[in-house]
């Protein structure tokens, strides 16, 4: 069958039946929720090798904005002698990022639902080209409101990328593929905050006078904003909004739905009764904020027990995101072909659990090696959990629209994130960087036995599975009829007497 003909039966299906047709009978509303609609049946649906491109772009700029969270706090130290501000001014450079998507996630998503995922990338990478530029201004001692003005518009951009990667992973990537294709796009962020670890302390070293220190500063950001430039550039001319023939059959149903019989507060409404995604929000905003504390904390804990290892602590950042680059990956192949969302989640989330009391035991022994082994074992799977939330997320909600659901998962992280980092701070400054640690490990807990609890109800794969099923029913009816046709014309006829 040609993919015109394809089209042309997917949509009388989804349209009327041919009964109807001939009795002007109106088709029914499409409900969501119902696995019988009719809209179940087999769609013709294609791979386009242009999909790695697009995952590939995406994570492209997602780095470029997630290195700029980090490039302020990893030199802490650093900034609080050039612009002349405390320590906890500092750490609202990365706050920022956590605090603007609060507000901003629903308006996005709302747009990404609307106009869809070309325009959502376009304003990213539109808003980030800018912050750059303003950062690039702001390379005098006296100009701090306008590096913040910048951060603020890289902060902005964020809101337009977190909840991307299950998105396109949805729309582009086959049902065998989506979680490895949702791993590279969180790659992506988590290699930037890797560079925004490793880069800062080797472009901006720690100098006295404030001339050569705003030199080197003033170097970062116009590297940074030619990069950002750079793919500002590519995504105009190259990113597309969405195959022309869906990936897979969950995606021709999702795609069947009428615009105007979706409502985005009504699935934000449908998903805040969803119990087992409740408690997802939860354990995710519980575990990612964990990590978003130790990220923005890392300098001043490494300098407090190891003064003068600012180099080494943006290694030890690297360390933390490289392994956890590397689980993620691990993770999503393995939920691929294991389809083992609740198992997988747990077992990750309780070692992320482990690891932090390891790290937090071992900080402190004056041994940097060890340090770095502790920090990796850590990001491995505190980092690696990021792509398993996004994807169970879209298992238990389907078939609402992935942006939203994972728009409130980031939501969640972002409120901990900033609650996890002013309070690990403040105990830090106080009571040190142990009673800072365990800290963590209490919420860690928390999350890792809510995780057990989570019902793992996989609707997105119960999709799949009842369209294929009905294909191959549908099959094999065909199948059985030549067959019988080919019978009847080989059987002689009765002879006459």
């Amino acid at each position: 069958m040609g993919e015109k003909q394809a089209l042309e039966d997917a949509a009388f299906r989804e349209g009327q039946t041919k009964a109807d047709a001939e009795n002007n009978v109106p088709p029914e509303p499409w409900d969501p929720r119902d696995p019988e609609d009719g809209r179940d049946a087999p769609r013709a649906t294609r791979l386009y090798r242009r999909r790695w491109m697009i995952v590939l772009l995406f994570s492209s700029y997602s780095l470029c904005n997630s290195f700029q969270w980090i490039q302020y706090g990893i030199i802490s130290n650093i900034f609080t002698k050039f612009y002349s501000v405390d320590a906890f001014t500092i750490d609202w450079m990365s706050m920022i990022y956590m605090l603007t998507y609060i507000p901003c996630i629903f308006p996005v998503t709302w747009l990404l639902e609307r106009r869809g995922l070309r325009v959502v990338a376009l304003a990213a990478t539109a808003l980030n080209c800018a912050g750059t530029w303003i950062k690039v201004a702001s390379c005098r001692p006296d100009l701090f409101a306008v590096t913040f003005l910048g951060q603020f518009c890289c902060s902005l951009a964020q809101v337009f990328i977190l909840g991307m990667p299950s998105r396109i992973a949805s729309v582009w990537f086959g049902s065998e593929e989506v979680s490895t294709a949702c791993s590279i796009g969180v790659f992506g962020n988590q290699l930037g905050i890797a560079i925004g670890f490793l880069v800062p302390p080797i472009l901006v070293p720690n100098v006295d006078d404030l001339d050569e220190l705003a030199h080197h500063i003033s170097i970062m950001f116009y590297i940074t904003a030619g990069v950002a430039t750079l793919l500002f550039i590519l995504v105009v001319f190259v990113f597309q909004e969405r195959p022309e023939l869906p990936p897979t059959q969950a995606q021709a149903t999702a795609r069947s739905i009428p615009p105007e019989q979706y409502s985005y507060t009504a699935s934000i409404l449908r998903l805040l009764r969803n119990r087992p995604f409740i408690f997802l929000i939860v354990t995710y905003g519980l575990n990612v904020g964990c990590f978003y504390a130790v990220g923005t904390l890392l300098n001043r804990m490494i300098i407090d027990h190891y003064p003068g290892e600012e180099v080494n602590a943006g290694r030890i950042g690297l360390t933390i995101i490289i392994a956890g680059m590397v689980g993620s990956l691990i993770c999503g192949i393995w939920l691929d072909r294991t389809k083992t969302y609740k198992q997988t989640t747990l077992a990750v989330y309780s070692m992320s659990l482990v690891g932090m009391i390891i790290y937090a035991a071992t900080l402190n022994l004056g041994h940097l090696w060890v340090v770095f082994i502790t920090a990796g074992a850590l990001g491995f799977f505190m980092t690696g959990y990021l792509p398993l939330g996004f994807e169970f997320a879209v298992e238990l909600t389907y078939p609402e629209s992935e942006g939203t659901s994972s728009g409130l998962l980031n939501c969640s992280a972002q409120v901990f994130g900033i609650i996890f980092t002013i309070c690990q701070g403040k105990i830090i400054d106080r009571f040190g960087t142990l009673a800072g640690n365990i800290f963590l490990c209490v919420f860690l807990l928390i999350g890792t036995i809510m995780t057990g609890l989570i019902k793992s109800d996989l609707r997105r794969q119960k999709a799949n599975l009842m369209a294929k099923e009905t294909e191959e029913r549908q099959t094999s009816g065909q199948d059985y009829g030549a067959t019988a046709l080919i019978s009847q014309q080989q059987t002689p006829p009765p002879s006459q007497t």
